[in-house]
């Protein structure tokens, strides 16, 4: 049992869920010894205090022995205990401080997709600047897989100076269920009211909600083709950036808001297809001024950049272009209370990692919660949640607008930080993912927002300023009986009959740790019962990755995502497999199609990501992203092609399986384009405006499965999001219970159905009979057709204008899963960059 890490034997896979309780430890080596010897050293030094045998003085004397014994403190190790599984950590204790047999009692359920030789657990003394290795426990993979609850004392392996004193040993229980066996996978979002949604998260699953969902920030009459779904009607494409404004003007209480960005110039209706109130202003930033004086409490969360200033001489913009000093300094002497938050990390993380999270780690979440119009005289709460951040550059339509309208819906606005500020183009088209919430998951997420808020309360109280706060700038709500509230019981806040076919269920998740929000609770028991994660001495709600992990393996016929980022799965990489990016999406997402081949069943995944991160494609940062996102693609290709292999199947792609696409846009001159001006010299930025092209970047975080479930939120795929303890984020995932395939014979044809529909509907320009049913191999062959096809036509040097955006990802996969870069296409067309990037020195926890 006490095998060494040197003693591995073959690797298991091991692909379910693992629970863990990790009860104590005893006889622990003191490995701090250097400290209290330091610290007798100076205790005794000075005027021969010292007593005989290196004892203190003071304890020579019978009289005051039990007295100084009773005040001494035994400086001794600080312990805690890491899991760790092919060197990812899955689990980690709260630290015990000063203690050689410290008691932990802490379970864990822990989701599991690796494969390894054993499981290990790894004793640490912590430390104010790091951690030092006691010794491992290491258990083999075989005794774990085969299901038994292994429990008991285990010795603990490692270098010990005191051969006198007693070996350390470690208790614990471990036992593994493998996802066959458990019936939470397998009927998607499963048969009947009695599904509990995401188990183990921070907030439920509620019921009798709605929810609308956005595509771009607006969606102009016309753009978009009629899609039908159930009962022969017309999906409703909806307009993000216009409901919010209007739901901000009809609110009567408040409006609160969350954004890593907020920027007051931005004009939210621009194409307007209702009309506003006589004298609404135009700008984002004097709505809120004028609802504020009317009496409206108006609340702002901003993600406060470190590298921003606007103080005395120094005045800076920020290395991420945030506007938050310029918000705060606009909103400074107006009734709004603006407040910048920098992403504080707990105090009780060691020093270096204190600064490593404050630095690096930022405020993601984007939200908009407002109160609004219910049943009667009442009024109930609304919430926008997603990818869209109200500030310059996030406007936009599904035609994505390269070099029209410059002058006129863009005008201000262009931004496109790969290029040079420019007035002619081309602008970087914005794609994202969006949704408003009603009922009673709207109230999870104005929890939230009460728990940052008076996180961020706590850190900016100061005497100066404790009088401008109002002690709590938060609106009572249980004081208003006439704003509907599940606290008395969820159905008060429904609005939507449970037998009503537009009904939704609703669940509210987070990446978020206690450094960020005030009312998780101090005692690890009572965080547990909360289904909060412990990890050293952080509380964690990291729910997110938890129903991404769910749903896809809930899923039975296809995946579809669109997400900024695409990185994870590291352990398992070729290379670099300690980068960090240990989420386990992309892994999930291999295996559920090797799953499906083996099992002889149709199941595809269609990924979007941008054609590059945003920026200039050759610098560090970019390079080492698409690196990690190159290593993530690879990754899961092979695992594709070995099971195809296994099979037998000698004539199938990995490509039938899995595809990634990215978004681009050629426009011919035309009218409402600019007036046709290229840059002087012969830049990228010439001749992205000399052939009319650039690609979309999709700033996007969701995903549909079986257009029967669909998570969006504004946590991408990458470690940053997912790990909870990085940045801050905030997501939703959704479901129509009267349109799912579980007990039914036909798909789903719900607003699921409908929402996916049209975003390919905007990818690929037509909607054809064979995207209802996206796992056929038809479906597969027409989207990588008409992806090949706009490719080809995207970097002719011809002019040519691509069919809908949808463009393949340009890297060649071979049968056997090797990635390697397109032919000819080694780089990004016109700007430069290689495609699949390469390793920088930038630090691993920035870029993964």
């Amino acid at each position: 049992m006490g095998k060494s890490a040197a003693d591995a034997g073959a690797a298991v896979l091991l692909h379910g869920d693992l629970d863990i309780l990790i009860v104590e430890a005893r006889c622990l080596p003191n490995m701090d010894i250097m400290s209290e010897r330091m610290r007798r050293c100076f205790a005794c030094g000075g005027g021969g205090g010292g007593g005989k045998g290196g004892q203190p003085a003071a304890a020579a004397d019978p009289h005051q022995r039990g007295r100084s014994s009773a005040a001494k403190k035994i400086i001794t190790s600080d312990p805690y205990v890491s899991v760790c599984l092919a060197g990812a950590t899955v689990a980690q204790t709260r630290v015990i401080p000063n203690s050689e047999n410290p008691r932990w009692d802490e379970h864990f359920r822990v989701e599991v997709a690796h494969a390894v030789p054993h499981l290990e657990f790894l004793v640490k003394d912590n430390d104010v600047f790091g951690a030092q290795l006691i010794g491992v426990t290491a258990v083999p993979v075989e005794r774990v897989a085969a299901g038994e609850l292994i429990k008991g004392w285990f010795p603990i392996d490692g270098q010990y100076s005191n051969p006198l004193k007693p070996k350390p040993e470690l208790h614990f229980s471990i036992q593994y269920q493998p996802i066959e066996e458990n019936p939470l996978y397998k009927y998607g979002v499963g048969v009947g009211p009695p599904y509990p949604g995401v188990p183990n998260a921070y907030f439920p699953l509620r019921r009798g909600g709605s929810v609308t969902l956005y595509q771009d920030a607006h969606v102009v009459d016309g753009n978009l083709p009629k899609i039908e779904i159930d009962g022969g009607r017309i999906y409703e494409h909806s307009n993000c950036w216009e409901d919010i404004c209007h739901a901000i003007v009809e609110a009567h209480h408040f409006v609160y808001m969350v954004g890593w960005s907020i920027y007051h110039p931005v004009q939210l209706v621009r194409e307007p297809t209702k009309l506003l109130p006589g004298g609404t202003p135009s700008t984002l930033g004097e709505l809120l001024k004028g609802r504020a004086h009317e009496g409206v409490r108006v609340v702002m969360l901003i993600w406060d950049d470190k590298t921003s200033h606007d103080k005395f001489l120094l005045k800076t913009d920020g290395v991420m272009h945030t506007h938050d000093e310029e918000t705060r300094k606009f909103f400074k002497h107006s009734g709004v209370h603006c407040v910048l938050v920098p992403r504080y990390a707990s105090n009780k993380l060691s020093i270096f990692k204190q600064q490593v999270v404050g630095t690096l780690f930022t405020h993601h979440q984007k939200c908009v919660i407002v109160d609004s119009q219910a049943v009667g005289n009442n009024r109930k709460i609304t919430a926008f949640i997603g990818g869209l951040d109200l500030c310059d550059g996030r406007y936009d339509t599904p035609e994505h607008r390269l070099f029209k309208d410059l002058d006129t819906v863009f005008k201000k606005d262009i931004h496109n930080p790969t290029f040079p500020v420019n007035s002619y183009g081309p602008r970087q088209p914005w794609h994202d993912l969006h949704c408003k919430v009603e009922g009673p998951a709207a109230y999870d997420i104005l929890t939230n927002f009460e728990q940052r808020f008076r996180k961020a309360k706590k850190w900016k109280v100061s005497l100066k300023k404790v009088a401008s706060w109002h002690h709590d700038a938060l609106i009572k709500l249980n004081r208003m009986s006439w704003i509907v509230s599940p606290t008395t019981g969820e159905a008060n806040a429904h609005v939507c009959d449970e037998q009503d076919p537009e009904n939704w269920h609703v669940q509210v998740f987070r990446s978020i740790d206690s450094g960020s929000v005030k009312g998780f609770p101090k005692l690890v028991q009572e965080a547990e019962s909360q289904n909060l994660v412990c990890a050293k001495n952080l509380k964690i709600d990291k729910s997110i990755h938890s129903a991404y992990v769910k749903a896809i393996r809930s899923a039975q016929h296809f995946i579809y995502i669109e997400n900024q980022y695409f990185i994870g799965s590291s352990f398992c990489w070729s290379s670099y497999k300690n980068a960090g990016a240990d989420n386990l999406i992309p892994m999930e997402l291999a295996l559920k199609i090797a799953s499906k081949i083996r099992a002889k069943e149709r199941f595809v995944v269609y990924i979007v990501v941008p054609m590059w991160p945003e920026g200039i494609p050759n610098t560090a940062p970019v390079q080492q992203i698409l690196f990690w996102q190159g290593q993530t693609m690879s990754m899961m290709y092979k695992i594709v092609a070995d099971a195809l292999q296994s099979q037998g199947l000698l004539e199938a792609h990995p490509q039938d399986y899995l595809n990634f696409y990215c978004l681009g846009k050629r426009e011919l001159a035309g009218e409402g384009s600019s007036p046709s001006s290229l840059s002087n010299d012969t830049s990228s930025l010439r001749a992205a405006q000399k052939l009319r092209r650039f690609m979309i970047y999709v700033h996007s975080k969701g995903m549909i499965v079986d257009d029967e479930y669909v998570i969006i939120g504004s946590a991408n795929i990458n470690q940053r999001s997912m790990e909870g303890s990085r940045d801050t984020e905030i997501a939703m995932g959704a479901y129509q219970p009267h349109y799912k395939w579980a007990g039914n014979t036909d798909p789903p044809r719900g607003q699921v159905h409908g929402y996916r529909m049209s975003l390919w509907a905007e990818h690929l320009g037509a909607v054809e009979e064979c995207f209802r049913l996206p796992e056929t191999e038809e479906c597969v062959r027409r989207v990588n057709e008409m992806a090949e096809e706009n490719w080809q036509r995207y970097v002719s040097p011809d002019m040519a204008e691509t069919k809908g955006h949808l463009l393949r990802y340009p890297i060649q996969v071979g049968k056997d899963g090797r990635v390697g870069p397109l032919p000819r296409h080694e780089c990004f067309p016109d700007v430069g960059g290689k495609v699949l990037g390469t390793p920088t020195s930038l630090p691993n926890a920035l870029t993964t």
